[in-house]
C-alpha cells in the first residue's frame, strides 16, 4: 500500500509531505508561517517563475553546469505547467518572507518533483534532482524574484493593458467622428461655459489614453534590463561566465520580447525604481480614467433630473428597490479599479525605499502590487470599452438645448460690446428670463445680422488649426 506521506529534511529537520503535493518541505513551512491572506501568487508572476527556470535549465544544460537529462526534464516540467497542469501546487501566501525565499522555492520544489517523476523516479529524491542544487542552479532568490518582477510585468503589458488600452483608444475615435456634429454646453467650474462639440471631447479622451499608452511604453523598457545572473549580491557567484548572456538570450526568444543583462547587476537587483517608475505611469493612467469614468457618469445623470446628454447601454438592473433604474456601474467599476492602482502605488513606493544594502525585502508586495495593478487596469479598460464606451448614445436635442440657452454665449459678444456690456446682459437675461440676443437688440448693442454671425453655434465650437499649415 503506498505511503499516504513522504519524509524530507531540510537544515531545520523532517517533516510529513503529503505524497500527492510537488511541493516539499520549504513551501510547507512558508504554508504554516504565513497563514495572512489566503491569497496565492498571481499566475502571471508564476508563469514568469517558470519561464526563468526555463531559460535558466536550457542554459545551464547548455554550458555544462547540471547534467542534460536534469536539464531537460525542469525544462518539460515548466513547459507542463506552463500549460495548465499542477497550478494548485503554488500555495504560499503573497505576504511572505522578506525577498520571496518562500515562493522562489515553491517553484523551486514543485519543478523538481515533477522533473523526478518525468526521469521516472520517486518525488522527494532531491539527490538525483535537486530544487537548490539543478533547478536553482547558479541563482537566489535575489536576481531571480526581481526578474520574475519584470518579466511579469512585460507579459502583463503585452497581453492586458496595451491591448485593452488600444481598443479603447480606437472606440472613443470612432465616438468622437459619430458625435462630431453634436454641440452641447461646455462646463468649467461645474457652471455654463461655451459651446463645444461632444466629438471633440471623445477625441480629447482618445488624445489622452493615447499619451498615457506611450509614457507607460516608456517606463517600461526599464523592465528589460536583468539583473538575473547576479545570483546572491550581484557578483554573479556560482554563475558561468556566459551564463547571464544565453539566459537573457533564451528569455527574449520565450516572451517574444528583447531583454539584455543589466550593465551592473548589483544596482538592478538592489534598487526598484523601474517599478516606482511603471508603478507611477499606472498611476497616472488610473487618474485620469477616474475622471473621465466620472464625466461619463455625470453627462448621463438623470434621466429626469440630471444632465442626460449622453445614455450609457444598460447592463444590468440598478436597484433592488426602484423599478426601472439603471446605473452607469462600467464607469463605477473602473473608478474602484483605479483606486486600488492608485494605493498599490503608493504601498509598491513605500516597498522600494525599504530595502537595506544588497537587498530589497519587500519585493513579494512590489511583485504583487504591479503586476496586479497592471492586470486590473488591463481588465476594467476592456470591460469599460466593451460594455459602456461602444453602447454610447447622444441626446441630440438636449444637448442643443443646453447649449442654445447658455449664458456662455455671451462671452462671444465680448469683442463687439465689450465686457462689461456683456456682463450686463448676462444678468438681466439671468433675472428676467429673456434670451441674450432679445437684451442685446433692445439695448440696441447689435444688429441682428451682426448677432447672427456671433452666436453661430457651429463656428464657437470648432476647434483652433492643430498647425499653421492648416489655416
Amino acid at each position: 500500500m503506498t505511503e499516504p506521506y513522504r519524509i524530507e529534511k531540510d537544515s531545520m529537520g523532517e517533516r510529513q509531505i503529503p505524497n500527492d503535493a510537488y511541493y516539499g518541505i520549504q513551501t510547507l513551512r512558508a504554508m504554516e508561517n504565513f497563514p495572512i491572506s489566503g491569497l496565492p501568487p498571481l499566475p502571471t508572476y508564476v508563469d514568469a517563475c517558470l519561464l526563468i527556470k526555463k531559460a535558466t535549465a536550457i542554459a545551464n544544460g547548455e554550458l555544462g553546469c547540471i547534467p542534460k537529462d536534469v536539464s531537460q526534464a525542469i525544462v518539460q516540467a515548466a513547459d507542463e505547467i506552463l500549460q495548465g497542469q499542477l497550478r494548485d501546487q503554488f500555495v504560499v501566501d503573497i505576504y511572505q518572507a522578506g525577498a520571496g525565499t518562500s515562493h522562489h522555492m515553491n517553484v523551486n520544489e514543485v519543478l523538481a518533483n515533477r522533473a523526478l517523476e518525468i526521469l521516472g523516479d520517486q518525488k522527494g529524491n532531491y539527490k538525483r534532482v535537486s530544487p537548490n542544487d539543478h533547478v536553482n542552479y547558479g541563482q537566489s532568490t535575489n536576481d531571480v524574484i526581481p526578474t520574475a518582477i519584470r518579466i511579469g510585468g512585460l507579459l502583463a503589458l503585452e497581453h492586458g493593458l496595451y491591448p485593452a488600452l488600444s481598443d479603447a483608444i480606437a472606440t472613443l475615435d470612432t465616438k468622437a467622428e459619430e458625435f462630431q456634429d453634436v454641440i452641447k454646453s461646455g462646463r468649467t467650474h461645474l457652471q455654463d461655459a461655451v459651446p463645444v462639440r461632444l466629438g471633440e471631447g471623445f477625441r480629447a479622451w482618445a488624445q489622452i489614453l493615447n499619451d498615457h499608452m506611450a509614457r507607460i511604453e516608456m517606463a517600461a523598457i526599464d523592465l528589460t534590463q536583468l539583473g538575473l545572473g547576479g545570483s546572491a549580491t550581484g557578483t554573479g557567484l556560482n554563475t558561468h561566465p556566459l551564463y547571464r548572456f544565453r539566459v537573457a538570450q533564451l528569455l527574449s526568444d520565450l516572451i517574444g520580447q528583447t531583454v539584455e543583462p543589466s550593465r551592473h547587476l548589483m544596482a538592478a537587483m538592489q534598487s526598484m525604481s523601474p517599478f516606482v517608475h511603471v508603478s507611477g505611469a499606472l498611476r497616472n493612467l488610473a487618474q485620469d480614467l477616474v475622471k473621465i469614468s466620472h464625466d461619463l457618469r455625470l453627462m448621463d445623470s438623470g434621466p429626469k433630473t440630471g444632465f442626460k446628454e449622453i445614455q450609457l447601454p444598460p447592463v444590468q438592473p440598478g436597484s433592488s428597490i426602484m423599478p426601472g433604474k439603471y446605473n452607469p456601474v462600467m464607469t463605477e467599476m473602473t473608478s474602484m479599479v483605479c483606486f486600488q492602482v492608485m494605493g498599490y502605488d503608493s504601498a509598491i513606493a513605500l516597498a522600494a525605499q525599504a530595502g537595506q544594502l544588497e537587498l530589497n525585502v519587500m519585493m513579494p508586495l512590489i511583485a504583487h502590487n504591479l503586476i496586479h495593478s497592471i492586470e486590473i487596469l488591463g481588465n476594467a479598460i476592456a470591460a469599460l470599452t466593451q460594455q459602456c464606451l461602444e453602447g454610447i448614445t447622444a441626446n441630440r436635442d438636449r444637448c442643443l438645448a443646453y447649449a442654445e440657452g447658455s449664458l456662455a454665449l455671451v462671452t462671444a459678444l465680448n469683442p463687439h460690446i465689450g465686457y462689461l456690456n456683456a456682463a450686463a446682459v448676462a444678468k438681466e437675461s439671468l433675472e428676467t428670463g429673456k434670451s441674450l440676443r432679445q437684451i442685446v437688440l433692445e439695448r440696441q448693442l447689435m444688429t441682428t445680422e451682426e448677432l447672427d454671425k456671433v452666436l453661430d453655434l457651429e463656428k464657437m465650437s470648432q476647434m483652433p488649426a492643430s498647425s499653421p499649415q492648416e489655416l
